[in-house]
């Protein structure tokens, strides 16, 4: 099972224990999961009386059999959970199923109760194993901003993208993600997803270390190269022995130690000298053999 499904695996399993967040996480689902009818924000296809029916259309079955639980729980309604069907009052839609910020979405436990519901039905994640990203897939501009805002809401900055006909609404940070794994209720989930920020942290960070020490080998190796190339030009233009002591001692060290570091060439002088005097000498040289060719 890939990490998205674990989520939703995981999610299934949570059900409020307070009415209005239980709407709320049934309106989710009726809102993404019946397509042909509910668009966010929207009452004009609701009659003043009678009845809504509405098609659950949810690709995972499992889904559509929370839907009809949360109902059965807590709402005397008509269903034919065969079929995926569940009728309501038009009067009990407009009260308690309309996705509306100033209505059943007005409190912080509703809006983590319609995230969970829409995730179930249009949300998706990758492994994070491999990348961090969080998405749900639009239908309606509608819908996504109002998911949008409903991220917004917990501090998540939620972006909008059009792809091909769907509005994605999209996470990409990983500890964004974790937030939302943390408000939709998937905490199991959420301690793996984090294990997998771990490791790919550390790993990320060794890699670093390692590509920086490689860089400041390659630095030394190839300065050391550049040193004798310039010491062997004055050695057989002049001698060494027409250079200044200083200057004659650091040449025959690093001719002897050529893959020594500043460092360990200045620990070799008597006395000894620091790093910055031992650069100081071979830049001393590198002059010298620069004008040697010139």
């Amino acid at each position: 099972m890939s990490f998205s499904g674990e989520v939703k695996e995981e999610l299934l399993k949570q059900y409020a224990s307070s009415a209005h967040c239980i709407y709320a996480e049934l309106s989710a689902i009726i809102l993404f999961g019946d397509r042909r009818r509910m668009k966010a924000g929207n009452m004009d296809f609701l009659p003043e009386n009678g009845e809504i029916t509405v098609f659950l259309n949810a690709e995972n079955n499992f889904v559509r059999q929370k839907a009809f639980t949360l109902c059965k729980k807590n709402i005397n309604i008509k269903d034919d959970a065969e079929r995926g069907i569940l009728t309501f009052s038009a009067e009990f839609m407009k009260e308690h199923l309309m996705p509306d910020l100033n209505g059943i979405l007005k409190e912080q436990c509703c809006k983590r109760a319609f995230l969970r519901g829409a995730y179930l039905c249009i949300g998706s994640m990758s492994n994070p194993g491999k990348s961090y990203h969080l998405e749900f897939d639009c239908i309606d501009e509608g819908e996504a901003d109002l998911l949008q805002e409903l991220t917004a809401a917990f501090d998540i900055p939620a972006k909008i993208a059009r792809r091909k006909k769907y509005f994605v609404v999209y996470v990409k940070e990983g500890s964004a993600i974790c937030d939302m794994l943390n408000i939709m209720g998937a905490h199991v989930s959420l301690m793996d997803f984090e294990n997998h920020r771990i490791v790919k942290e550390v790993r990320n960070s060794i890699n670093r270390k390692v590509n920086c020490e490689t860089a400041n080998i390659t630095k030394t190796v190839n300065a050391a190269a550049g040193q004798v190339k310039d010491i062997t030009l004055i050695q057989e233009r002049m001698g060494l022995s027409e250079l200044p002591k200083n200057l004659r001692e650091i040449a025959q060290l690093r001719l002897e130690y050529q893959e020594a570091t500043l460092q360990e060439l200045g620990e070799l002088l008597t006395p000894p000298v620091g790093k910055s005097g031992v650069n100081h000498r071979l830049r001393k040289l590198s002059e010298i053999a620069e004008s040697m060719r010139k």
